[in-house]
């Protein structure tokens, strides 16, 4: 995977909603020497998300959509994807579940990062859970994407100790600092085994 420089770089698209922390982070690792994608298109279903910014900053093209119809929503999603010839699709916080159909549809690899050790704490409001529950520990998984929400192949984890000061807001500052570490290296070492 290694000689997937230049040109055989895997184009690649980035779904986002927000803040757009994690984009940054395969934005950097993009632009690596040893980077097996090159992210060609940002995907947002938010027309405000900050994230959009660090798009438009770095020249990659970018798509925002309203999901008003989910069905439409796909489809025009789906024509942008292969339009931009995209054979990976990153999920960085995107908050919308892609449908079956979608999943199907697409047929390239799809990964996801989820804050939490999967297979615990599937879904939103992760931290909230994790400190209810008085977890000792918490961290993030990046997956594969399939059509069960948060259940596809596990990749990496890293897990992440709980301090009895958390809460939900510290924990999400420091599980999300771990996110921006992990999505690299889950990416390489999935695309090497491809």
């Amino acid at each position: 995977m290694a000689k997937l420089i230049g040109k055989n770089r895997i184009k690649t698209a980035v779904f986002i909603s927000g803040n757009g922390s994690n984009l940054k982070s395969l934005i950097f690792f993009s632009k690596k020497k040893i980077s097996p994608i090159q992210i060609s298109l940002v995907i947002s279903n938010n027309k405000r998300a900050r994230g959009l910014n660090y798009a438009k900053k770095y020249k990659i093209n970018k798509f925002s959509i309203i999901y008003k119809n989910k069905k439409n929503a796909d489809f025009l999603i789906l024509k942008k994807l292969k339009k931009n010839n995209i054979k990976l699709i990153l999920l960085a916080g995107f908050m919308k579940i892609l449908s079956k159909n979608f999943i199907i549809s697409f047929k390239h690899p799809i990964l996801n990062i989820h804050p939490s050790l999967l297979p615990k704490y599937k879904g939103l409001n992760t931290h909230e859970r994790v400190i209810k529950n008085n977890e000792k520990f918490t961290g993030c998984t990046v997956h594969m994407v399939n059509k069960k929400l948060d259940s596809g192949k596990i990749i990496l984890r890293k897990k992440i100790k709980i301090y009895k000061k958390d809460d939900a807001k510290t924990l999400e500052k420091r599980v999300l600092k771990q996110e921006h570490k992990l999505y690299p290296k889950a990416i390489g070492k999935f695309l090497s085994n491809l």
